[in-house]
């Protein structure tokens, strides 16, 4: 668990403790060590400027004179806190920023358990969000190992910006790189969506557009062709013996075969009609501004296609042609997309029992 937060009484104990100086110079000015004065001159020379690499090393204070916060870094904390140790969280207020000193901590959105989307590193800080904006943090801040934390209240934080304008400059430059990062964020999230909701509404095996795509365009095209008075008819395709296709040849081969017709059927339509893959070995098609007969001419055309072309061997796997049937419906007067569906899929029955390999309305 976190310790209490701890108050350093100087700045040189606060920063270079935190980051673990090496410096024999530093090192023995910190230990008191008795030197003669003019090696003092030249240590006191040294630690001015080393304070000031320290404070670089952290982006709210690079630039900053030490001489302009000193006092008011006086009046910040020391908080250490152990890999998994929850520093923020949503629905808890918070009132600081913290600084990393040495270690890292890890940020999720929604819950703890979620995938990490950013790790702040030795340099960065946290918190200053929720405070610029008065609202409880956004996200989940967790230790990602030890990790040791320079504390700074908000009235600190002001008065900081107060007495130096590199400090308010720092500032707005860590706040302008949250909304960058907030705003990639953003815009690799709608990448995801629009790739989720492309898979949602394509078919993998086709690449065809699927029944859930034709559930919302169907019913646009549909409303369309009503408001101008024009016909609209509906073709429902299916393989003929699709099963046994599979049981002989298998699986794989039938992947192929269902394929190679959706690539027939997608030369055969025009570029406005609608074809979908609307499952297993089933198809359909919309077909705009056409009638029944001339979408049972459409039919004819389509299934000799298909008949011609998929056995023609430059495929190893489809060693037979396949055969498709086909019912075709035209919208009756206050029809809907399930009356169509229904009546192309009673066509389809009569030419399954007509003997397959047929088109019938």
């Amino acid at each position: 668990m976190p310790s209490s937060p701890q108050p350093d009484t100087s700045l040189i104990a606060t920063i270079s403790d935190a980051v673990h100086t090496k410096s024999v110079v530093w090192s023995a000015f910190l230990a008191g060590d008795s030197v003669d004065n003019s090696r003092m001159q030249e240590s006191l020379a040294v630690n001015s400027d080393y304070k000031r690499s320290l404070l670089d090393s952290l982006d709210l204070f690079k630039g900053v004179y030490p001489d302009d916060i000193h006092e008011l870094l006086q009046q910040c904390d020391r908080r250490d806190i152990e890999a998994g140790d929850l520093l923020l969280s949503p629905g808890e207020k918070n009132e600081h920023v913290f600084v990393v000193l040495s270690g890292s901590l890890n940020v999720h959105v929604g819950s703890p358990e979620t995938p990490i989307i950013a790790t702040m590193e030795s340099g960065a800080c946290v918190g200053e969000m929720s405070i610029i904006e008065d609202r409880d943090p956004s996200a989940y801040v967790i230790g990602a190992e030890d990790t040791h934390l320079l504390v700074i209240h908000q009235s600190v934080l002001w008065s900081m910006v107060d007495a130096s304008h590199e400090f308010a400059k720092n500032l707005l430059v860590v706040l302008s790189e949250r909304v960058r990062s907030h705003n990639r964020v953003i815009a690799d999230n709608y990448g995801e969506l629009q790739k989720f909701e492309r898979h949602a509404t394509t078919d993998a095996l086709t690449a065809l557009a699927n029944r859930h795509a034709m559930e919302e365009i169907f019913p646009r095209e549909i409303a369309r062709c009503v408001e101008k008075d024009k016909p609209i008819a509906l073709m429902m395709i299916d393989v003929d013996n699709f099963k046994q296709f599979n049981d002989m040849f298998g699986h794989i081969a039938g992947d192929r075969a269902l394929s190679a017709v959706s690539k027939i059927l997608r030369s055969q339509f025009r570029p406005r009609d609608l074809l979908v893959r609307y499952g297993g070995d089933e198809f359909a098609v919309l077909l705009p501004d056409v009638t029944t007969e001339q979408a049972m001419a459409v039919g004819e055309r389509v299934r000799l296609a298909v008949s011609g072309t998929t056995g023609d061997g430059s495929d190893s796997l489809i060693r037979i042609p396949l055969k498709i049937s086909m019912g075709v419906a035209d919208l009756q007067a206050h029809g809907t997309l399930e009356t169509l569906i229904r009546d192309a899929d009673a066509a389809l029955y009569r030419a399954k029992h007509a003997g397959r390999d047929t088109v019938s309305k």
